[in-house]
């Protein structure tokens, strides 16, 4: 059995933080706690405020309110070089004329650690990114992925309790991401500092983070565990931020102990359950749908709600076959099928049964 490493992450904590330029509210009230060695994500769409928020809490911009706190102590009036935080940029930020060795020692040069601790130190965090062999060799000389571990290795030389990471895969290409996104994963276990990272990408937040906070037009719209945001998302908009999913918005006909019977497409009438914690709908309502249920062909006939729809298009993603099916004039399904389980072969224009259970929708607005 492996022991967990011990958490030498520090607390966080934002309150009512603020950022204005003129009459743009780029960060709006931000409250958030992150727990000691918690990997923690920023997601959300370009301009909604997850960048500058992250740069406040390096001390990178001032906020224009509020408090940042690391262990109950205020560091609103630190400056960056004194609040003992690592920070990985999108372009790596790295010294092109200095090597890797330099590069790494550079933050403990800052610090006027003495010149046999940085070996020491420089020679460990190089090995933590399994670069200790690239010591001698300049950025140049290095793929993007390297170039990457070496401004991690940096960032962490000086064993900081905070490590901030904006966008870092972001450069990389496609099978390099994924490769990283699993050394990410083992560098914080072995590390225990607090991360906070940011994307737009929701695949990397889902798959890294112990907690996640989505933002919108400069507010915190939703903050909890990936599975919590995936299965439950509490707005329209996290619910299709967040993982793909079909939105069915519906005019409501009436109220039973069934749910809410809607009309959906103009002509589809079905009944979809309430939310608890939520107002009945009054006027519409909008569902969301998840693929994975969605069944096709004759799996759709032993569902609760069965409908035809003529099959748009489909693609072929590797394990699984996507669809785009039409129950309307303006309204589309997706569906998604492992494809070795694939048991018919459907064809564009076909007409083909599509099925859900009602507890597979969940509710995500209403009006």
């Amino acid at each position: 059995m492996v022991n967990a490493p011990p958490k030498r992450g520090a607390h966080i904590e934002l309150q009512d933080l603020s950022k204005s330029y003129a009459n743009l509210n780029a960060v709006e009230k931000v409250n958030l706690s992150f727990d000691a060695g918690e990997f923690v994500t920023f997601l959300g769409p370009s301009g909604s405020g997850k960048s500058t928020t992250l740069m406040m809490i390096a001390g990178f911009q001032v906020p224009s309110s509020g408090d940042i706190k690391v262990n109950g102590n205020s560091i609103i009036q630190q400056p960056v070089h004194k609040r003992n935080i690592g920070m990985v940029f999108q372009n790596y930020a790295l010294f092109p004329h200095l090597s890797v060795a330099q590069n790494v020692a550079f933050p403990l040069e800052m610090r006027g650690v003495a010149r046999n601790d940085i070996a020491e130190r420089v020679k460990r965090s190089l090995a933590a990114v399994r670069l200790d062999k690239f010591g001698d060799r300049r950025p140049a000389q290095l793929s993007g992925g390297q170039q990457q571990r070496v401004a991690l290795a940096r960032a962490l030389v000086f064993e900081p309790p905070v490590l901030l990471l904006d966008e870092p895969l972001g450069a990389l290409d496609a099978k390099l991401r994924e490769e990283m996104k699993f050394e990410l994963k083992q560098l914080h276990q072995s590390i225990g500092a607090t991360i906070i990272f940011v994307t737009h990408d929701q695949e990397e937040a889902l798959t890294l983070s112990d907690r996640i906070a989505v933002f919108n037009h400069g507010k915190v719209v939703q903050y909890g565990t990936p599975e919590a945001l995936y299965n439950q998302p509490e707005s329209r908009f996290v619910a299709d931020f967040i993982g793909e999913s079909n939105l069915l918005r519906g005019a409501v006909l009436a109220m039973n102990s069934d749910g809410c019977r809607l009309s959906i497409a103009d002509s589809i009438e079905l009944t979809a359950p309430l939310r608890s914690g939520w107002s009945d709908p009054k006027k519409s309502a909008t569902y969301m749908l998840r693929l994975e249920p969605v069944a096709l062909g004759v799996a759709a006939g032993s569902k609760e709600i069965c409908i035809e729809a003529k099959l748009e298009e489909f693609l072929f993603v590797g394990n699984a076959i996507k669809y785009l099916l039409k129950i309307g004039e303006d309204t589309f399904i997706k569906a998604r099928a492992h494809a070795t389980s694939k048991s018919q072969d459907f064809r564009t224009g076909d007409t083909v049964k599509v099925g859900w259970n009602r507890e597979d929708m969940l509710l995500v607005d209403a009006e």
